[in-house]
């Protein structure tokens, strides 16, 4: 009796958890209907407008006629806001056994519609030096998630096969659309580089979700398929990049040709030294033993990327801050080991919040009343017969793999939607041209401009169906569980060398 009522005393002495006390019903009478004060999701509701009600007084009253409509705050809004939606209601839109489309194309719907339409026009503006920089933003953070999603392992692994599918495609589409944009668009040698080595990149955001419902389904598992298409995507971004930014380097630099050159080759030097020592110091710096490691780490990859690539243009070298981005993020994710996944998630929300903002405001840059009817015929020409060329030079590169016919078929067929990239990097060469308010450099970037997004339009949504229609007809599914169970480490020895 005595130990319980010691248990009964300890009990009476805790403290009891204080439930809050519901504010009183002003109303009763009409409280079935309408509840005052407001609770559940009425209450949320009005939450919610309070909120933005708020938050919109306070920027008014420090950027005062930029948040309203016709000043640059509320058009990048705005244009966030319907790229985002345009984002959605396409990805809502699934054929039964094929990929979603990807919601890059509604973005860039969406800030074609906004500048092309005359009432949205007049309010929805963005001044081009903002354009400019948020593009920019967006591409820094490409870049940073292209160089931490690197696999070292990989790299040094990698079997002939994928190094040919990776840089054979690319560097020959690059050179024929050189080649056909110089006489069919009358683009200097350098411009035509550009503009190729803009088209050359594959994009993995419509190559790698429509691989993984081919894996998942079994097509081509048993050969590899999904995996090399997925695993040289990566490089194959990250060389049509380098000789981007090598190329822009030249066409702007001033001086003669054997100079331009040996000052573009200056710039990749410079852009690998300056990412080397940075990825080193990012290494160390923050150590492990300090609070909020991951979220250190994230604000130094992101913010040095960023001033890598403004501060390569601000110091007139803006051949080097791309490739400066990549080695950077490489070498300090090679450096964090399995901690890098937990940055790399911080980097992918980063690139949820630029996404939009990169594809509705290169879909922004196209006005219909500007376009010449001329250079969009001769740009399409020269991009599809460049696609052509790239097709069968893939074809060409996987006959010696151990695929058979149709299986080289469709790796050909696979390896042509474009999409991130050429937003990422189709308006820098116009950016640049604008600042030096030379207007036939302007009419050569527009140009570069209008066919990349040209071929985002035609290559990504056709590539997708093209992946999605032809890999079931075209790839094998494992016979038997158990034969896939016993063909997997042979799959990964041929591929990655495992």
């Amino acid at each position: 009796p005595g130990l319980h009522s010691a248990q009964v005393a300890m009990e009476d002495a805790q403290p009891k958890p204080v439930t809050p006390e519901r504010p009183p019903i002003l109303f009763p009478e009409t409280h079935w209907f309408c509840p005052c004060p407001p609770r559940g999701l009425l209450a949320s509701l009005v939450t919610k407008v309070l909120l933005a009600a708020v938050l919109f007084g306070v920027v008014w009253s420090i950027t005062e006629d930029e948040c309203l409509p016709g000043g640059n705050l509320f058009g990048v809004t705005i244009l966030f806001i319907c790229a985002v939606i345009g984002g959605k209601l396409v990805s809502l839109i699934r054929l039964p056994r094929l990929p979603p489309f990807p919601p890059l194309l509604g973005m860039l719907l969406m800030g074609f519609l906004l500048r092309n339409i005359p009432v949205v026009t007049r309010g929805v503006y963005i001044n081009y030096r903002w354009s400019a920089s948020l593009r920019n933003i967006a591409l820094a953070v490409i870049l940073a998630r292209a160089g931490l999603g690197l696999d070292p392992t990989a790299l040094r692994k990698l079997k002939s096969v994928c190094v040919r599918v990776a840089a054979g495609p690319c560097l020959v589409e690059t050179c024929t659309t050189a080649l056909i944009s110089h006489f069919l668009m009358g683009l200097p040698w350098v411009w035509g580089f550009i503009l190729g080595f803009v088209l050359g990149a594959v994009s993995p955001a419509v190559v790698v979700p429509s691989m993984l419902l081919l894996q998942k389904d079994g097509y081509g598992v048993e050969q590899g398929i999904p995996t090399l298409l997925m695993a040289a995507g990566s490089f194959d971004d990250i060389l049509a990049i380098t000789g981007f930014t090598t190329c822009l380097g030249v066409a702007f630099a001033t001086g003669s040709t054997w100079y331009n050159l040996l000052r573009g080759a200056l710039e990749v030097a410079g852009g690998l030294l300056a990412g080397v020592l940075l990825g080193f110091v990012i290494q160390y710096f923050p150590s492990v033993d300090q609070k909020h490691v991951v979220m250190k780490r994230s604000f130094l990859v992101l913010g040095l990327s960023v001033f890598a690539v403004f501060g390569s243009s601000v110091a007139g070298f803006p051949g080097s801050g791309g490739l400066c981005t990549l080695v950077l993020a490489f070498l300090a994710g090679l450096g964090w080991g399995t901690e890098k996944a937990r940055v790399e998630e911080v980097v992918g929300w980063a690139w949820d919040v630029f996404q939009p903002l990169l594809f509705g405001l290169i879909g922004a840059e196209i006005r219909v009343s500007e376009l010449e009817g001329h250079t969009v015929g001769l740009g399409i020409a020269s991009m599809l017969i460049a696609l052509l060329v790239r097709v069968l030079f893939t074809y060409i590169c996987v006959l010696c793999a151990g695929f058979n016919v149709k299986e080289k078929a469709f790796i050909a067929l696979a390896w042509m939607p474009k999409a991130t990239v050429q937003a990422a990097i189709g308006s820098t060469a116009l950016d640049m041209a604008r600042t030096k308010n030379d207007l036939q450099l302007q009419k050569y970037g527009m140009d570069v401009l209008t066919v990349a997004v040209l071929a985002i339009l035609l290559t990504a949504p056709v590539g997708a169906l093209i992946i999605g229609l032809a890999g079931p007809q075209l790839l094998q599914k494992p016979k038997s569980s158990v034969s896939s169970e016993r063909v997997k480490p042979t799959l990964s020895a041929f591929l990655l060398g495992m």
